[in-house]
């Protein structure tokens, strides 16, 4: 900017020889000293902005979808939430028919409904049963079924939170919302059967369902779990009650973000460096650790996906790290909107107001994805609605209402004073 006005002026000088003498002057000197400055100026913002220190992009959290017959057992950054939904597992009649006798839940096997919470909202509502055939070694037979939550996937982000709050990090709501579309596929009435014939197939018919189902699915993230051991013994903490044992992380990577997980009694805290982890411990003797290791995404390892790649991340802006690292109770539109913006998702959509209201009677699009949180809390009935009104910058899919309840959950995880709800325009 100040090059240019400088240059600017010198083609105003009428007299051609004072012009060049003068050129030479700032080409030699003024133009380098601009340069130096604006160089200095830029290591000064960039000083700034790394002098807050973001530990919190080793925590982002990536999740997608995948067949279990397209999984890559050596992929280096995504990995099943649940490794047992890799084993084959046969049904046998015998154990399937004496829950089914008992009037326990018999679990034929677990789909996934390619549908938006509203279409899964109806269905559990309804409680509807649909028809089926169980084909064995001695014939086929028809069967009804039902479809009840699968909440496995649930149950694995419900895990995650205690063990941050060991570590000492601050809990981000997991965006994930191929999770709750999960169903457990029921035995409801069922003839009698041989307990020696053995199940060949299981053919189930959803009705106007049947194109959203997808058998054999698989979620994935970038979490995978690891044990270490202790690098020689344990020496006395600072306090001299507890102890600490040391973990090298150089071996399995140490631009990764990692959690130790253990017993709340058994840690007090951890500390972290470049190569190494620091488990403050009131146990006074060597052992296995075991830790869960959040992979940095590189997109060069990523691949090709069945659906697409979702995530917690935030976008790495001065002003959101500044806020995640003094953050201050900001009551504002302003506020909401920036700690929208302040993740990657958020580019589908668009806040374009915010109401308070006593009550909301109308139909809410988001669901709790904290639900954890909320419990902890606790509900009353005597709180004002938020009411977040959103606008899709994009056409919206099957998911859509998911990550709106991502980032209304978010907004929750600040705001308790309030019960959060969001809707489209």
């Amino acid at each position: 900017m100040i090059k240019e006005l400088m240059f600017e002026r010198l083609r105003k000088i009428e007299d051609l020889e004072q012009r060049q003498l003068l050129k030479d002057i700032v080409s030699g000197v003024f133009v380098n000293l601009i340069d130096y400055q604006d160089e200095m100026n830029k290591r000064l913002e960039e000083r700034i902005f790394n002098e807050i220190d973001d530990v919190e992009d080793r925590f982002d959290i990536y999740v997608t979808l995948s067949s279990k017959e397209d999984i890559d057992p050596i992929h280096e950054c995504l990995f099943p939430m649940r490794p047992a939904d890799l084993e084959s597992k046969p049904i046998k009649i015998k154990k399937l028919l004496e829950s089914y006798k008992k009037n326990e839940p018999s679990v034929l096997f677990t789909l996934f409904l390619e549908c938006d919470s509203m279409q899964i909202r109806q269905l559990l509502a309804e409680q509807r049963r649909f028809s089926g055939k169980l084909v064995t070694t001695e014939g086929q037979v028809e069967i009804k079924v039902s479809l009840t939550r699968n909440t496995n996937y649930l149950q694995e982000i419900d895990r995650l939170y205690p063990i941050f709050q060991i570590n000492g990090l601050p809990w981000r709501t997991i965006n994930h919302p191929f999770a709750h579309k999960f169903f457990d596929v029921n035995l409801v009435d069922c003839p009698s059967l041989n307990e020696d014939a053995e199940i060949t197939e299981i053919i189930i018919d959803l009705e106007e369902y049947e194109p959203k189902k997808r058998l054999n699915m698989v979620p994935l993230w970038n979490i995978e779990r690891h044990t270490l051991k202790n690098i020689g013994f344990p020496v006395p903490a600072v306090d001299k009650v507890n102890f600490e044992h040391v973990l090298s992380i150089r071996k399995i990577g140490n631009q990764h973000g990692y959690l130790v997980e253990a017993d709340e009694q058994n840690v007090r805290y951890v500390k972290r460096s470049d190569n190494e982890l620091t488990v403050v411990s009131p146990q006074d003797k060597s052992g296995v650790w075991e830790l869960i290791k959040i992979v940095k995404m590189e997109d060069e390892k990523i691949g090709k996906l069945n659906y697409e790649l979702v995530s917690n991340r935030r976008i790495e802006h001065f002003m959101h790290k500044f806020a995640n690292t003094y953050a201050a109770s900001v009551k504002t539109k302003g506020e909401i909107t920036r700690m929208i913006n302040s993740f990657e998702v958020a580019t589908r959509l668009e806040l374009v107001e915010v109401d308070i209201l006593d009550s909301f009677s109308g139909t809410s699009f988001s669901h709790s994805v904290n639900p954890f949180l909320t419990e902890m809390i606790g509900e009353s009935d005597h709180k004002k609605t938020m009411l977040l009104k959103f606008k899709a910058k994009e056409e919206r899919n099957f998911i859509s209402n998911d990550i709106l309840s991502f980032l209304v959950s978010e907004v929750q995880r600040h705001f308790f004073e309030y019960k959060c709800e969001g809707v489209w325009l």
